[in-house]
């Protein structure tokens, strides 16, 4: 997996940087993001201190961030823990998501320069060929990239921002309900009919591709709960040491 996110993060702590609770934050959802994080791992205060080499109310102060972003939950009393939704959430995440990108990717056919088309182009290259190799990783990050920069570059801002939260949302969901068997939710073909309406600004077809693309990634989805023993260290590394 590309691991630049964390490497940016090592290098900074080396040339004297300060980890901030905005680091944590960017750290722990680019981690549920690209699935190295499943759903319902325990994230407790002194752990993620140990491990970022800062104090507990730094570490209070990105996860009840996170909270707000619908990334963990907290309980009083509890160890804060990455979101588990049920199979009812699960449905309804797919359904807004359906919604609201549907919405997106037809607000955005027909406007989009080539050079934007070309960066969509690249990725969705870039994800077949991960795929191809085995790299489910790098193959969940592109695919990510092409769903963000349709969220970034929405023409209606307060849906762009939604997507985004959905987008991570719908990462949870496929994490933890991704069937075991399944090494991949790659569905071939998908993204390059939703460039192409996008492309010849057929804006029906865009919001077809995009609901039979988040349909076919919920049929592949195992809708029952899954078990995750997660070591912390392993995945961000001791930042602090």
């Amino acid at each position: 997996m590309n691991n630049q996110w964390q490497e940016t993060m090592l290098a900074e702590v080396k040339a004297g940087g300060r980890i901030s609770d905005q680091h944590i934050v960017d750290m722990i959802r680019q981690a549920v993001l690209s699935q190295r994080l499943p759903p319902g791992t325990r994230l407790p205060e002194v752990a993620l201190g140990e491990i970022f080499g800062v104090s507990r109310s730094v570490v209070r102060k990105a996860l009840t961030r996170l909270a707000s972003y619908h990334v963990i939950t907290q309980q009083p009393n509890q160890v804060a823990r990455v979101c588990a939704p049920d199979i009812d959430e699960t449905h309804e995440i797919f359904a807004a998501r359906r919604l609201v990108e549907g919405e997106v990717v037809a607000l955005l056919a027909g406007k989009l320069e080539p050079e934007q088309c070309a960066v969509l182009a690249g990725h969705m290259e870039a994800e077949k060929a991960a795929y191809a190799e085995g790299d489910e990783g790098a193959r969940i990050e592109h695919s990510l990239a092409i769903h963000h920069y349709l969220a970034d570059h929405s023409p209606n801002r307060i849906l762009g921002k939604m997507l985004s939260e959905l987008i991570l949302r719908t990462s949870i969901v496929i994490a933890l309900y991704k069937q075991p068997s399944l090494a991949s939710c790659y569905l071939e073909g998908d993204h390059g009919t939703l460039l192409a309406c996008l492309r010849d600004g057929d804006a029906d077809g865009a919001r077809r591709a995009i609901d039979n693309h988040l349909a076919g990634l919920e049929q592949l989805l195992d809708l029952r709960a899954q078990e995750n023993r997660i070591d912390l260290a392993a995945i961000f590394g001791k930042l602090g040491g």
